[in-house]
């Protein structure tokens, strides 16, 4: 109703959806998506790696980084 088009609403859902898991997942929904974005525009992450960017591998993943840095 207030998002302008179908297409429109399905990119809020969209939006919604990825901020709501982040939180849910205890994560900064802004840093999760500004790394993720990152991620895929730079290709760093490939196509069949996109499982890697769901919140709770890519926390997993974060974790485990900073154990090893320590």
């Amino acid at each position: 109703m207030f998002s302008g088009s179908e297409g429109g609403a399905e990119s809020w859902a969209i939006l919604a959806s990825l901020v709501n898991t982040a939180k849910l997942h205890e994560l900064d929904p802004q840093a999760y998506l500004a790394d993720v974005l990152e991620r895929i525009v730079s290709g760093q992450t490939k196509s069949h790696q996109l499982h890697e960017l769901l919140a709770w591998n890519w926390k997993a993943a974060r974790r485990f980084g900073a154990r090893v840095a320590a």
